[in-house]
């Protein structure tokens, strides 16, 4: 028994709990749930409290142990990510093409998932009387937030309010995390102007919080089976079938947007700034798509990319050295994608109506976020409940994702590298 669960991985773990928990879960809804504006009868009723009082604190168990780390990770990563710019300003034309390529290639990837988002609509494909069920069990603690959105505030008032009064207060809230990001950047450059020798301890000391951080992630990850398995089960009793085809919608529009990324806007950059044709560039790297793929890591694809870079396209290795290793830190397009699909999918779902001003903090956001994700497996979804909060979506939601989430971890990872190749082409062909 313990050779056959070294031989399974997380991801296999993960999906064998997502259906687990749904088909129990709808077998249960469709066998004993009321029809629609009937009484429950004492059976369903006796199941729903089950699911409330004992399977559904496991899956929050797991939640909250995801959003615990947001913070710190937050927090360490974007100032540590600023403080190392000092060594890319020092580097001149090189550095700055290269953080160029990463603010564009991102914004590019954020602006294919919202725009993928608003024309299938997934979070609107369920009749009305599934609608009210979820809104009614997930999106009463977001009320207040959609009352007072940041839509209804003038520009002005926006900006003020990106500025905390007090850090502390702002990191114990998560309607000011916003503010707590703008801290962070500008404490990492505050750092780069004071110098590494003088700053050397603090950022120590953050780089020990980001890895023990990882650490708690990790450990979180490998609870996700059950997690999930008791997420989904308390949904889909209450929802039944719909819920699954919901989940269903948004799996095929983040995996639609994920591939368009990956083989037919990376491709063209590729041709259009490094002279690489599609085809050429596809064909070289199979090997490093199935190794990001299958680590679903972009820190443990660092090597692979490297070598591609050098020995398939032939980039000097000062500049795949520079380029691929901040890439894996800094550079996740697809990370940046499946973030803005996540947000205005339950959004969608929950009703919420998001403004231009929302819409401007989603792509802005996703752009941050990627760029602080850890580059490990499960990196990013810490960090969607920031996001989620600051545009009126209950983070709760994102229980409906989480159980397809480990195959969507997984595809993301190879548009993240390849990105970081592809600018690496770029910069080597100039």
């Amino acid at each position: 028994m313990e050779s056959t669960r070294r031989r399974i991985s997380l991801s296999t773990w993960i999906l064998l709990g997502l259906l687990l928990g749904a088909v129990a879960g709808v077998g249960l809804n469709l066998a004993f749930a009321p029809e629609l504006g009937a009484e429950k009868s004492e059976t369903f009723a006796a199941i729903e409290g089950v699911a409330d009082r004992l399977v559904r604190p496991f899956g929050d168990l797991f939640l909250r142990l995801l959003f615990m780390v947001v913070v710190p990770v937050v927090f360490c990563s974007l100032f540590l990510g600023v403080a190392g710019l000092g060594t890319v300003q020092r580097l001149g034309r090189l550095g700055g093409r290269t953080l160029l390529w990463f603010c564009g290639t991102g914004l590019l990837a954020a602006g294919t998932g919202t725009a993928l988002v608003l024309l299938l609509a997934p979070g609107r494909r369920m009749d009305a009387a599934v609608a009210a069920q979820v809104q009614a069990q997930y999106v009463a603690a977001a009320q207040a937030k959609v009352e007072q959105s940041q839509a209804a505030k003038g520009w002005l008032q926006v900006l003020v309010d990106l500025v905390p009064t007090n850090v502390v207060g702002a990191a114990a809230s998560n309607q000011g995390l916003l503010s707590l990001i703008v801290f962070a950047l500008l404490l990492g450059a505050a750092s780069i102007r004071v110098g590494p020798e003088r700053t050397r301890a603090l950022r120590e000391l953050l780089e020990g919080v980001y890895a023990l951080c990882l650490v708690i992630l990790d450990w979180t990850m490998r609870l996700a089976p059950l997690g999930v398995a008791c997420l989904i089960f308390h949904a889909a009793v209450t929802l039944g079938l719909p819920l699954m085809q919901l989940v269903g919608w948004y799996f095929a529009t983040v995996m639609a947007g994920l591939l368009l990324l990956q083989f037919g806007v990376l491709p063209a950059l590729a041709w259009g700034f490094a002279g690489v044709a599609p085809g050429r560039f596809l064909s070289a790297c199979r090997g490093l798509f199935v190794t990001a793929f299958s680590t679903s890591s972009s820190n443990a694809t660092v090597p692979a990319t490297m070598r591609t870079a050098e020995d398939e396209f032939g980039v000097p290795p000062e500049v795949a050295g520079f380029v691929v290793p901040l890439g894996a830190t800094m550079n996740m397009n697809g990370t940046a994608l499946f973030l803005c699909v996540v947000v205005l999918f339950l959004a969608q779902v929950a009703g919420v109506a998001l403004g231009p001003a929302d819409y401007a903090v989603v792509l802005g956001m996703a752009l941050l976020v990627a760029i602080g994700a850890a580059g490990v497996p499960g990196g990013s979804l810490p960090l969607l409940a920031l996001v989620l909060a600051q545009v009126g979506v209950p983070p709760e939601l994102l229980a409906l994702i989480l159980g397809v989430d480990r195959v969507v971890d997984m595809t993301r990872t190879v548009p993240n590298i390849t990105g970081d190749l592809i600018c690496s082409l770029w910069l080597a062909r100039r």
